[in-house]
């Protein structure tokens, strides 16, 4: 198979395929941590020693932690062929080079999450977790990594992206390009404290919103790490509404941009501002499953929006000469 870096309407559908199938298995782990069936099964990598376990069908712990195992086997495999098509495809280094990142970032997930299983049991001295339930904090983070490293993927293949770098227009300014990259930064602090908060069962820690106590105090009466925890996640969630609203702004400003990245400002907006609600609800409903879940999934949509925004805003970077040598 020859190598071109012409647009291939089949293997940018494939990517876009993994950029979707990745939000399936988001939502399964949500939803598993969600409910507390993360051990549902004692072992790794069969569940009861099974691929097709009894009861994961009919009771809705081994069901949710089953089809996450299941859902994850099949995203390592889709990222598999990426990788494979990819390198006898596609003729731009630093694409090759991110389907080796996705594929590397994919296996480490799938070892994290297996060991999670496996040293459940095993204690840490000087920690209230022990070491198994210790790895759910890097394995929720780095799921954040590999959903930005897809999305990139799919950008660089897609028609569009190829046929602007055929054709240049006007280039982004350096405002909206460094307001996306702080937004970014903010959101990936803020995923961090979010995964550390989670599974630190902190997401109650502080039972009111929007202020910390129920006679109206901005700061919490009482500190511990997870009142910690869970205020720096409302500050920095403060934060990013600020942020992005200001990417949103400079981003409909831009008038260098096409009209369709130009209305991803409203997109994220309306992400930012569905995420907060969706937090706010969670302590007004006392942590409802689907409400929770949804947070979860509606966070980890509102990074890989963002990111691909401000990686499409940074396209004439990427695709320099040195990057596109075979």
């Amino acid at each position: 198979m020859k190598r071109s870096s012409q647009y291939n309407p089949a293997l940018a559908s494939f990517a876009k395929l993994g950029s979707v199938w990745v939000f399936v298995l988001v939502t399964l782990g949500a939803f598993t941590t969600t409910i507390g069936a993360g051990m549902a099964f004692s072992d790794w990598p069969l569940s009861n020693g099974s691929v097709n376990p009894h009861g994961w069908l009919t009771e809705i712990d081994k069901f949710a932690e089953h089809s996450h195992r299941l859902s994850g086997a099949a995203m390592g495999l889709i990222t598999v062929i990426l990788v494979v098509w990819l390198h006898f495809a596609e003729e731009r280094r630093w694409l090759r080079g991110l389907s080796w990142w996705a594929l590397g970032a994919v296996l480490v997930q799938g070892y994290i999450g297996g060991r999670r299983v496996q040293l459940d049991a095993t204690h840490l001295p000087g920690f209230e977790m022990s070491l198994g339930q210790l790895l759910r904090i890097p394995h929720g983070i780095l799921a954040h990594i590999y959903v930005c490293l897809l999305f990139a993927i799919a950008a660089g293949l897609s028609q569009t992206w190829i046929e602007r770098h055929a054709g240049a227009s006007a280039t982004p300014s350096k405002r909206v390009r460094q307001i996306g990259a702080w937004c970014l930064v903010l959101l990936f602090a803020q995923l961090t404290v979010a995964a550390t908060m989670r599974h630190n069962f902190a997401g109650m820690a502080i039972s009111t919103f929007p202020l910390s106590t129920s006679d109206g105090h901005l700061l919490p009466a009482t500190w511990d790490y997870r009142v910690v925890l869970q205020f720096t996640h409302r500050v920095l969630a403060a934060l990013l509404g600020v942020g992005i609203l200001a990417y949103g702004h400079v981003l409909w400003r831009e008038k260098t941009l096409s009209p369709r990245l130009r209305a991803s400002s409203f997109l994220l907006v309306a992400l930012i501002a569905l995420q907060i609600t969706l937090g706010a609800y969670i302590i007004w409903t006392g942590r409802s499953v689907v409400v929770t879940t949804g947070h979860v999934v509606v966070g980890a949509l509102t990074l890989a929006v963002t990111f691909l925004v401000t990686f499409i805003l940074h396209r004439d970077t990427v695709e320099t000469p040195a990057s596109s040598p075979t």
